[in-house]
């Protein structure tokens, strides 16, 4: 199992990133506007399915570069750092847009919303670095089981992935609304967002090596 100061923190990161805009959240907001809660809710269990395929696929991964190249945590650890820094820009960046400012997107059958919430997840680069770059951070030999702690985390970044994202299907339409009613909000959860990537990021960069 990995230390609750190691678990409190990579859950902080996985909450920073999931509410950070990206492929998956444009999707579900989209499709959510679009067609309704239940068709959010169905393409949020492919993002599901996709977040299982990376965690397993990163876990025995992961442990297997543990074993073979302990320094590696280095490149990981600074290439983090650096794509939260870019997630921030990102946010902050003048032209940057609200994720609920939207397009509209025609009406799909469940099977065809599951295959496109999967793939848009399993093609979400964010997704990749969290896992192949983040979560080697949190990981320490010195307790116990490279492969349990790997799972335990996953675990736990799916399970605030999918709250978060769940509640962000059932409020989607109620969110734009607000929105584009108080366009101000949409600069403030913007700076708000780029604030806590980039503190994120400085942690990433000055944690020691294990």
């Amino acid at each position: 199992m990995p230390s609750w100061t190691h678990l409190i923190a990579f859950a902080l990161v996985a909450l920073g990133m999931v509410l950070t805009p990206g492929p998956n959240m444009l999707y579900l907001i989209s499709r959510s506007i679009s067609q309704g809660r239940r068709a959010g809710l169905v393409s949020l269990a492919g993002v599901a399915l996709g977040f299982v395929s990376y965690m397993l696929c990163a876990a025995f991964g992961i442990t297997a570069l543990v074993l073979a190249v302990p320094f590696a945590y280095d490149a990981l650890r600074f290439g983090g750092a650096l794509y939260l820094l870019y997630l921030a820009w990102q946010a902050v960046r003048p032209g940057g847009h609200s994720p609920f400012q939207v397009r509209e997107l025609p009406m799909d059958r469940p099977r065809k919303l599951f295959a496109m919430g999967l793939l848009t997840n399993l093609l979400n680069p964010k997704i990749a670095v969290l896992y192949l770059s983040l979560l080697p951070q949190f990981i320490d030999p010195g307790h116990g089981s490279v492969l349990a702690q790997s799972l335990v985390l996953g675990l736990t970044q799916i399970g605030i992935s999918l709250s978060v994202n769940a509640a962000i299907v059932c409020l989607a339409g109620s969110i734009a609304r607000l929105l584009a009613r108080h366009p101000a909000w949409i600069s403030v959860q913007r700076w708000m967002m780029g604030t806590v990537l980039s503190v994120l990021a400085l942690r990433v960069a000055t944690q020691a090596r294990r």
